[in-house]
């Protein structure tokens, strides 16, 4: 009997384990990934999969190898491809020893790996998250040669899994179109998912992905991993079919234009791949990922969030502090948190009155803002609300003072023309002089105006046409360096502002990832904002992000969508509003000052609890997704009833998450003001074992296209 996902490669392994050394064994609640040393010394990947008995680890054997290299025996694409001082491209990497340390709840072990030839030494780090069912990925390649040497790959792991079939599913698309889910079948050969953008790497590609074992995993049912990698630049995941039907996994930094020269005694560490394995479909692994996100890897993931009020849909650059002063009341009214100001608020030389000019130039623009940013923070708090703002610090217009003084400071080409996009270039982090300038931007900012309670941080290009003036020679460090600089810039500003919310934003989804994470409370996942394709687009990010790091906006976007149908999209993630509050009617403003109390009362289930999607807008013309709170009392079930070609009764939908033992009251909310609940179970007690067997009709009668329900599902 074939063992899809345990990986004991005994068929084709010519590997026999050495008897003298025990294996080594991460493992979490319920997965457990061994290596074993075979009698070369190499170290073997013998098993991935669900966690066994203690005692049956010693008994595996067989597997391949774990950092494959190139240049000797392996014919497949290798984990590390190094070019020693003298030339030769060989490597290979025999165990030297390993470490076990514990923290609570987390274990890392190092695996230590040297050349027997060449002072070169790989040290591969796993971090197991024992409750959360994460395990992280990386490795630290050093060296002693008395010269440089060149790194032309360099993955953070390799993973190996034998199966009858594999199937990739991927997120993919572009501008306003980001996140979209499909679907294959992988077969011999190489597939590659990957970015070569530098700073907006995840314009077209999402740095994630599931593979499923056999079949096609479903929600709840399959065995697989979902992976990603946390790194915010040029990524790569390699997927390789053998001959023999065996798939190896590499992720890490897309090697693409970034060969590395490595001197000696200096550490390159690659970015942690994430993973989890689960054998109940995806369904468990993205609830297993939004776990660890929010306990490790996000900022404040456990924290609240504020809810808001953009300006630009209600200005875009044509303001003034009249004007902006009189949408604060629009935030006041609405009951959130904090208004944002968004982009145009500096410049004079080169004013922002558009996308052509002034950025770089941070400063306020007097015609606009004659009195400050001080001023507008002081008067949203008179009102009673927090100020944010918008920042673009990384980029450059031509068009601004900064482009005059410092043309030192820019990515581009020397001798070739200039290749801009949005208008504007990327300004070379990589010059520690920029990381100044970058981290003086916001520093100077919160210093002046320390009641700023929010920043926007966007990044609205990709690198083209790259050079770096700093570098000089290593132009190949470039991709590598920059991503890099952003962290060292974002360290900083951590270090002196620790718990200062921004958002991640990239044109859109342009950076999502756990690398960025650390240093950001949400991101933003599109500038498209219309309900029916939010729908698709936060289903994609659902899988990898919990809910609170996900910012939906409600805006006037999507023809002929209801302003409830628009808020109840945005609630199921980071509710926020960027819409002209003075143009709702009475109604609509009612329906939204209730809304947002309402979302304040679901937010801590929406935030911190479990996700199931039960219908997926993929397979049926509606949506249908619940949070469950950790004690199982209270979930929050939304209904989403897209655009349907047939008018027809829609099938019960069964509930997941629930205890089946305890009784539950279900109320439909968030109606809008002069309607009632149509549904006939609308406020009657279920058992959980009747909600999650025999299940709800959601939409009882006609299901109108692009309507929508909120439903509250409370412990009696």
């Amino acid at each position: 009997m074939k063992y899809s996902l345990l990986l004991l490669f005994t068929l084709f392994s010519l590997v026999v384990l050495s008897q003298s050394t025990p294996p080594i064994v991460i493992q979490t609640k319920n997965t457990s990934l061994v290596f074993t040393i075979g009698k070369n010394h190499r170290v073997y990947q013998s098993y991935l999969g669900a966690r066994l008995a203690n005692t049956a680890y010693d008994h595996i054997s067989g597997g391949q190898e774990a950092y494959m290299t190139a240049g000797m025996e392996n014919l497949f694409e290798p984990a590390i491809r190094l070019v020693h001082a003298d030339g030769n491209p060989s490597l290979e990497l025999t165990y030297a020893t390993h470490t076990t340390n514990q923290k609570d709840n987390v274990t890392t072990t190092r695996i230590v790996l040297k050349d027997s030839v060449y002072p070169v030494e790989v040290t591969l780090q796993y971090t197991a998250y024992f409750n959360e069912d994460v395990i992280t990925a990386s490795a630290t390649i050093q060296h002693h040669e008395k010269k440089p040497v060149r790194l032309t790959h360099y993955a953070s792991t390799l993973l190996h899994f034998s199966a009858d079939n594999y199937w990739l599913t991927q997120f993919h698309g572009e501008w306003a179109r980001e996140a979209q889910m499909v679907e294959e079948k992988l077969t011999n050969g190489i597939k590659n998912i990957e970015s070569k953008l530098g700073t907006r790497a995840d314009y077209y590609q999402t740095p994630a992905f599931f593979l499923s074992l056999n079949n096609p995993a479903t929600e709840t049912s399959g065995e697989l991993i979902a992976g990603t990698l946390a790194w915010t630049g040029n990524f790569q995941f390699t997927f390789e079919v053998d001959q023999r039907n065996q798939l190896r996994v590499r992720p890490g930094i897309n090697p693409y234009a970034s060969d590395y020269t490595l001197k000696p005694g200096e550490l390159f560490t690659t970015p942690d791949f994430i993973f989890t394995y689960s054998s109940q479909g995806k369904g468990e692994a993205s609830r297993n990922l939004h776990r660890w996100a929010r306990n490790y890897a996000v900022l404040d993931g456990n924290g609240p969030r504020l809810t808001l009020l953009n300006n630009w849909e209600a200005t875009y650059f044509n303001f003034n502090e009249d004007k902006l002063t009189d949408l604060f009341d629009g935030a006041k009214q609405l009951g959130v948190d904090m208004f944002l100001l968004d982009d145009g608020w500096f410049g004079n030389a080169f004013p922002r009155d558009n996308d052509k000019a002034g950025l770089g130039d941070w400063q306020e623009n007097k015609t606009k803002l004659p009195h400050g940013i001080g001023h507008l923070v002081s008067e949203a708090d008179r009102k009673g609300i927090k100020f944010g703002i918008w920042l673009e610090p990384e980029m450059v217009n031509p068009k601004s003072e900064l482009y005059q003084k410092h043309p030192d400071w820019i990515l581009r080409l020397p001798n070739r023309a200039e290749n801009l996009s949005r208008n504007q270039l990327v300004l070379d982090l990589t010059n520690p002089v920029v990381q100044n300038f970058v981290f003086g931007i916001v520093d100077s900012l919160l210093t002046k105006n320390p009641g700023i309670a929010y920043i926007k941080w966007d990044c609205n290009r990709p690198m083209s046409n790259t050079y770096s003036p700093y570098l000089k020679e290593n132009q190949s460090h470039l991709f590598i360096e920059y991503t890099r600089s952003f962290y060292k810039v974002l360290d900083r500003i951590r270090a002196k502002y620790p718990h200062l919310p921004i958002m991640l934003c990239s044109g859109g989804g342009g950076r999502t990832d756990f690398g960025a994470l650390k240093y950001f409370t949400e991101f933003w996942p599109s500038d498209n904002t219309d309900g029916l394709e939010r729908v698709f687009i936060q289903w994609g990010y659902s899988y990898f992000f919990p809910a609170n790091t996900i910012a939906a906006h409600i805006t006037s976007m999507g023809k002929g969508q209801s302003l409830k149908f628009r808020t109840d999209v945005a609630m199921s993630a980071k509710l926020g509003y960027d819409i002209r509050v003075n143009e709702m009617t009475l109604q609509e403003l009612q329906f939204s000052q209730e809304a947002v109390k309402n979302y304040k009362q679901l937010s801590d289930v929406i935030w911190f609890g479990d996700l199931f999607r039960l219908i997926s807008p993929y397979e049926e013309n509606r949506s249908v997704l619940m949070y469950v709170n950790d004690k199982k009392s209270k979930a929050v079930l939304f209904n989403y009833n897209l655009t349907t070609r047939r008018k027809d009764l829609f099938t019960r939908v069964p509930l997941q998450g629930l205890d089946p033992k305890k009784n539950y009251r279900f109320h439909e909310t968030n109606l809008f003001p002069g309607t009632k609940a149509n549904n006939p179970d609308n406020d009657k007690v279920f058992t959980g074992e009747y909600l999650m067997t025999i299940g709800l009709n959601l939409a009882p009668g006609r299901a109108l296209a692009l309507t929508s329900n909120i439903f509250e599902i409370t412990e009696e």
